[in-house]
């Protein structure tokens, strides 16, 4: 299977938020409710809510496809949300978030999730990142094991609320540079992070 990873553009947001809907789910614990699922979903991953990233200048979203359709995406973040656990467990500045990372299951085992994460690495890295961080669900250990495999280690903890549960996730950092210089988290956003999967905080990113 041959996969491109490419920036995602404004004829890609049907597809993208169709895909976003299908994965979404499959990340998240199962006691989380499917009410709180769907409210989510509708709120943070529908066309008009991707159109709204997609115009965004501080987000790039990369689309996977392989036979003409988008099989998975990812998004990047610049900086550090301001949750002071997140704060302490990504030391490296400046930072790129991989706020999102979700592949259709049918594609799963296919190459599609290693060529998005290459792909967000490289970009993150054009964007002058010292590091890149991500949230995941600290029951989602398959997630966790493709991070590490991925160079990512686990940095510290913070919490996401999904309606009205609050979900527990383990922060993951991997360093982009040689020898990174740890700053004081001044870079912080007026944004939340999201987390079943990777990450889909109290207010999503």
């Amino acid at each position: 299977m041959t996969v491109e990873v490419t920036p995602a553009a404004e004829a890609d947001l049907t597809e993208l938020a169709d895909v976003a809907a299908r994965t979404f789910p499959l990340a998240c614990p199962p006691s989380t409710g499917a009410d709180d699922v769907a409210a989510f979903i509708a709120e943070n991953l529908s066309a008009e809510r991707f159109g709204e990233y997609l115009a965004d200048s501080e987000r790039v979203i990369l689309t996977a496809r392989d036979d003409h359709r988008i099989s998975g995406y990812a998004m990047l973040i610049r900086g550090v949300i301001p949750d002071p656990d997140v704060q302490r467990a990504v030391p490296l500045r400046p930072a790129v978030e991989l706020s999102k990372m979700y592949v259709l299951p049918d594609a799963h085992g296919a190459g599609v999730s290693a060529a998005l994460m290459t792909t967000a690495l490289d970009t993150s890295r054009a964007l002058g990142a010292a590091c890149v961080w991500l949230g995941v669900n600290q029951e989602n250990q398959r997630a966790q094991r493709f991070y590490a495999k991925h160079g990512f280690a686990v940095s510290g903890t913070k919490t996401f609320r999904l309606g009205g549960q609050i979900e527990n996730d383990y922060v993951m950092v991997r360093a982009l540079i040689a020898h990174p210089r740890p700053s004081a988290p001044t870079d912080a956003t007026s944004r939340a992070g999201t987390s079943c999967g990777t990450h889909p905080p109290t207010s999503p990113r």
